[in-house]
This record gives structure tokens, sequence and C-alpha cells, in this order.
């Protein structure tokens, strides 16, 4: 086994384990609303969530093909590999600080955040006009897209059931979020199990391991199972944040928001292929809902942290990513 080979290995084994982390990381955008609604008890909402992530990470690689070829020119040889290799690390650190720190911050924009960092340390080409359009355009768009789908679609909700029993209404939408639950977690999947896989799937193309950017089979299942299992081990400090402290929500707000923001993954990843992330377009989608009240409503303390975590994603990631090329060029050569 050459070093080359060897060190493509490694780069697979943290791939894994980034999606792990993202797993455990993200389990709140899918479940927190239905956990704090009592719709679902934890467990058995990360069960569900486990179940519906592997399926939407079967679905398409369109996304992958866009982490993977869409942000930087893929580097070859040795010196390629620790690019990708200190990219990945500077997004484990990210997701692992503000997993610590209770943050809904975005993995997505902390693994593109570190391929842009590596890559500029490594002086290789940084496709900026593709982060552009395929990352800082949505990443705008799209929490303004939930916040403001999540707002009108509560208030066609409130206008329909408004002569209804409350009870009975209520006691029927705490049913639907098991569906809105599951929708969610098949979202994430299409989205996040994505761009590990386009990760992976960059390594192969940069060691010559494959000709062409096209992801095998053996990386989708890969990806998927890791992404699951991380989502099951759960990551309960960033459901208290989202589930809780942003808002509490009724049944119907917590359907309401994850429809929004289920809709919003899906048609991003099968229509645009483009990388959201889902943390933005979940907290964005529970803010609108809530705001139909009163925009007291919200906690805009904590909603104000968590945006700040948003803006210093991409350059802290990079940054990282850029430290642990400099230091994998000292220890490695």
């Amino acid at each position: 086994m050459d070093a080359a080979f060897l060190a493509l290995l490694v780069i697979v084994a943290v791939a894994l384990a980034f999606d792990y982390t993202n797993g455990f990381h993200d389990a709140a955008n899918a479940i927190a609303v239905a956990v704090s609604t009592k719709a679902l008890t934890p467990r058995v909402a990360l069960a569900l969530a486990a179940v519906m992530n592997l399926v939407g990470a079967l679905i398409s690689t369109k996304v992958a093909a866009t982490v993977g070829g869409g942000i930087i020119d893929p580097p070859t040889g040795s010196a390629g590999l620790k690019v990708v290799f200190a990219a990945l690390i500077g997004a484990i650190a990210w997701n692992l600080i503000t997993w610590y720190f209770g943050l809904p911050s975005s993995s997505s924009h902390a693994l593109i955040g570190g391929l842009v960092g590596a890559a500029l340390a490594a002086a290789e080409s940084v496709k900026w006009m593709g982060i552009l359009d395929k990352v800082v355009v949505p990443m705008v768009l799209s929490p303004l897209i939930g916040f403001g789908l999540g707002y009108l679609f509560m208030l066609a909700i409130l206008w329909t059931f408004r002569k209804r029993n409350a009870h009975r209404t209520e006691r029927g939408f705490r049913h639907a979020q098991i569906l809105s639950s599951a929708a969610m977690a098949f979202g994430h999947g299409t989205q996040d199990a994505q761009k590990t896989m386009g990760i992976i799937t960059l390594a192969l193309v940069t060691s010559g391991e494959i000709a062409s950017f096209d992801v095998p089979l053996w990386v989708i299942l890969a990806s998927a199972l890791a992404i699951s299992a991380g989502t099951y081990s759960g990551g309960f400090r960033i459901i208290r944040t989202l589930g809780r402290r942003v808002i509490q929500l009724t049944p119907a707000g917590g359907f309401a928001a994850q429809t929004v923001a289920s809709g919003v993954m899906i048609a991003t990843a099968t229509v645009f292929a483009v990388p959201v992330s889902t943390t933005h377009i979940t907290t964005t989608s529970i803010m609108g809902v809530g705001a139909t009240r009163r925009l007291s409503a919200v906690r805009w303390g904590v909603a104000s942290n968590i945006v700040l975590a948003w803006i210093v994603t991409l350059p802290a990631a990079g940054i990282v990513a850029a430290l642990a090329y400099f230091l994998t060029d000292v220890v490695v050569g």
C-alpha cells in the first residue's frame, strides 16, 4: 500500500467522521420542533430522522457534484489530498465548537469554508463565481424564503382552522407532525449527506482513483449510513436551542415550520442543485411561524446569536482549514 492510497483512506475516514458529526449536529433540524411540541419522544424522533436521512441521501447526487466540482478546481496528487484533508478538519472543528456551545450553525457552510480556506492556503484555484452563485446567493435567499413562507403558511393554517375546535385541531396537528418530521429528515438527507459524497468523490478524482466526477455507489451508501448513525446519536444541545429557546411552538406551528423547511430543502437539492443550510432554513421557518403571533414572541436575542454564528462560519472554518493545511504540510512534507 503506497502513501498516496493510505492518505486517501485517511481522507475517506475523516470525511465519514464529518458526515457523522453533521448527523448529530443537525439532527435537531429535523426533530426539535416535534420534540418540543411533544408530538414525538426524542428517541422515536431520532430513529425516524435517521431512517429518512438515509432515504433522502440515496435520492440524488446533484448537490454532491456542486460541492465537489463547483467550489474549487479539483487539485491533483498528494498536495491535492492535503487540501481535501485540511478542508475536512476545518469543517469538523467548527462543527464541534458550535455543537459544544449549542449554536445551530451550518455544517454545509463549514465544509465550503473549509474547502476555500484550504485551497487558498495551498494556492489552488477557487471558483469565486461558483461560490457567489451556488453558496452566497442561496445563503442569503433561502433563510428569507423560509421566514416568508413560514409566516404565510401559518397565516393560512390559522385562517383555515379558525372556527374549528382548538383542542381537536391541535391533536390533529400533533399527529401530522410525524409526517412533517419525516419530510424534514428526508430533505436533510437530500442536502447534507450529498456534501460528504462530493468531498469523497473529489478526493477520488484528486488521487486518480476515478477519472471523472461520478459518485460511486459505495460512496453514496457509506455517506448515507454515516449521517444516519450520527443523527440517531442525537444532538440535544441544539434541540434545546431550536425547539424552545427561539420560540415555543404549538403543534400547528411546528407542522407549518417543518413543512416549509422541508419543501425548501428538497426543492433546492433536486431542482436547483445548490447546497443550502438546513439549519438556516429551519430556524428562519420557525421564526416566520412565530412572528404570526407577534414579533415579540420570537426571542430575537437568541436569534441574533444564531445569525452571528452563521456569519462567522465560512471565514472561521476557512481559517481553521488553512491552519490545518499548513500543519499538515509541515508534518507530511
